[in-house]
């Protein structure tokens, strides 16, 4: 309880409004209760300190490298725990199309580059000619995109777009909102120098076709995808992928949302350009 909450408090002078008690002259005087304030003080100063201190200890490289293994995680070691928080370091400077491009020649360079082509090859760009080509042919080495998109053109032919309730040219019906989107959770290198790589991106997937009519409705997914990258023509670009169902949590025991909702999150929420 407060002090003005007490009986008898007068809010207008910070004391008591009822009487007041005089002591006999000859009682010794009191002591006066050391200020709590003085306290206060020292605790703040303590703390400080502490977090001071254990912000030096977990201190990073600043490239997003491991301390113990100086290769942002190599294959069989530990992760410490600089190796797997947010550097808050600004990724890359550029942009091709829609895709940020022009990353640093780092690990973490490397691991931005991953988690950012996960989020455009999951995308629904990916459904359509024009785009599908442009990024592979912006996110790929040469020799791989030149193999990969006779290949992308057969997998996403007409009766796989119609599967998912696309038209032949990769449009959803009128009224309906399509939606494929990647969201990493977090990166991982096995094996990294300045010309080749290879990092894992966690990521949650959103899939499906949000409309009244709807017959596959979005649901979410995890995955990992493993790509192989070299620094080719002054960027980081795959040379190779594989990906894998999971690690996916245990689901939670949320409502799902009515087609509308999503429809109308996936129009207002915007994507990032993740870091890592």
């Amino acid at each position: 309880m407060s002090p003005a909450d007490e009986p008898g408090h007068d809010t207008s002078t910070g004391g008591y409004a009822g009487t007041r008690t005089r002591y006999p002259e000859t009682e010794p005087a009191r002591r006066p209760a050391r200020s709590s304030s003085r306290s206060l003080v020292t605790v703040v100063a303590v703390v400080v300190v502490l977090i001071s201190a254990i912000a030096f200890a977990n201190r990073g490289n600043g490239d997003g490298s491991d301390a113990t293994t100086g290769s942002g995680g190599a294959a069989g070691t530990k992760p410490q725990a600089e190796s797997t928080a947010a550097t808050g370091t600004k990724p890359v400077q550029g942009r091709t199309g829609t895709v940020p491009t022009g990353y640093a020649r780092t690990s973490q360079g490397v691991q931005s580059a991953a988690a950012n082509y996960a989020v455009a090859l999951g995308s629904t760009a990916m459904f359509k000619k024009a785009g599908r080509d442009e990024l592979v042919n912006t996110l790929y080495t040469p020799a791989e995109a030149a193999r990969l998109i006779p290949e992308f053109d057969k997998a996403y032919n007409t009766g796989f777009l119609a599967n998912v309730g696309l038209d032949a040219n990769g449009d959803a019906p009128r009224g309906s909102t399509f939606v494929s989107r990647t969201v990493p959770i977090g990166t991982t290198v096995s094996a990294y120098t300045d010309t080749a790589a290879t990092v894992a991106v966690w990521y949650l997937g959103l899939n499906g076709m949000s409309g009244t009519t709807s017959t596959n409705p979005v649901s979410s997914s995890w995955s990992t995808w493993t790509f192989q990258l070299r620094w080719t023509d002054g960027d980081w670009k795959v040379a190779s992928q594989n990906r894998t169902s999971g690690p996916a949590p245990v689901p939670g025991d949320n409502q799902a949302a009515s087609s509308d909702e999503i429809s109308k999150a996936i129009e207002e929420y915007g994507g990032f350009t993740y870091a890592r």
